[in-house]
């Protein structure tokens, strides 16, 4: 109820500070996701509990309240589906609101946790609600022209492999136990980062469409594993041998292209020699693993400045490549300093 009245101001303001028209247009998408939200959490709440067996919580608790604030936030975002963002002065809203949603992602677990009240309900809401929020705002960047449109083949994935496994069971066949992996978590931030950013103009829409190919694809690979995985086709074992495998010469391998790709122009570099020497300095982090995914960042970020006129496109694509996935990953082995490993994988609160 809170939220509808909610969405309710939020069109009011919009009908008195633009068109009352514009008001109606972005109501109906933002109420049926806020709808949409409101049932689902009607019917898993027999799940707010800490295990199956255990008795229901009394109250929703805070970790699961900021969790639906988060939805509420990608409905008010979802709303601006149906309107032209380019002609108004708004188009800043549906960035500030994912962006703020992907932000307390971080935020209703490590409340779920100090607050004793870690449920199965708030497992299950965050899940779908990041799922909602990776179909929503991506739509928003790709009508914006800051991802390309493959990028819903991530936004189709979630649900596709949840469809796959009711119908495997509908069947009857078996469904093998999945290994609890940290970094299925830490690749779906970094995709709300990714979007979350892309949603604002502040990098290069060039960079962003490619980024998001890259930031996609391991992700698409990772529920490829998994659903061998559940099938009983790749066992657990050799499950984890995927994880070793990148991180002994997949994730190495990447600095070292990095590396060589950027030694082969970098003396002839057509700009100032403070970029230069800082693209210099990054490679050379990237190189020893020393805060490798800090490096990544800045590598990427270079990218989307003077790295777009700079570099011919097949190096350039191998740079952006290469970045986007030493940041989501990690520099591997034989890293000087893993800055910020701990940090990805950690649950704050536990």
């Amino acid at each position: 109820m809170i939220g509808a009245v909610a969405l309710l101001s939020v069109a009011v303001w919009l009908g008195v500070a633009e068109r009352w028209y514009m008001a109606v247009f972005w109501l109906l998408p933002a109420t049926a996701i806020w709808c949409w939200i409101s049932w689902r959490t009607w019917t898993l709440l027999d799940l707010n509990r800490a295990a199956l067996h255990a008795p229901l919580y009394a109250a929703l608790g805070w970790g699961n309240r900021v969790t639906l604030l988060r939805g509420w936030l990608i409905a008010l975002a979802g709303g601006c589906l149906s309107i032209d963002l380019s002609a108004v002065p708004i188009s800043w809203l549906p960035a500030a609101a994912y962006s703020l949603a992907a932000l307390l992602d971080r935020c209703d677990g490590f409340l779920a946790r100090r607050g004793r009240q870690v449920s199965l309900l708030g497992g299950e809401l965050d899940v779908q609600l990041d799922a909602l929020g990776l179909v929503v705002a991506p739509l928003l960047a790709i009508v914006q022209g800051r991802l390309h449109l493959s990028y819903l083949l991530l936004s189709a994935a979630f649900y596709l492999y949840r469809w796959a496994m009711q119908r495997r069971q509908a069947l009857g066949l078996p469904l093998y136990l999945l290994p609890d992996n940290p970094l299925r978590r830490t690749l779906a931030g970094f995709q709300m980062g990714l979007v979350a950013i892309a949603l604002w103009s502040w990098l290069d829409a060039e960079l962003t469409r490619v980024a998001g190919v890259a930031f996609m694809l391991p992700v698409l690979f990772g529920f490829v594993a998994d659903w061998f995985v559940v099938c009983g086709q790749l066992s657990a074992a050799n499950y984890q041998r995927l994880a070793i495998c990148s991180q002994r010469l997949f994730q190495p391998g990447l600095r070292l292209l990095t590396a060589v790709v950027v030694g082969q122009v970098l003396p002839g570099l057509a700009v100032d020699g403070i970029s230069t020497l800082s693209l210099a300095v990054v490679v050379v982090m990237l190189a020893v693993g020393f805060a490798g995914r800090l490096a990544a960042l800045a590598l990427l970020l270079w990218l989307g400045g003077s790295g777009v006129t700079v570099f011919k496109p097949f190096a350039y694509l191998t740079l952006v490549f290469a970045g986007s996935w030493l940041l989501m990953l990690g520099s591997g082995r034989a890293s000087l300093w893993g800055w910020g490993d701990a940090w990805v994988a950690r649950y704050d609160g536990a």
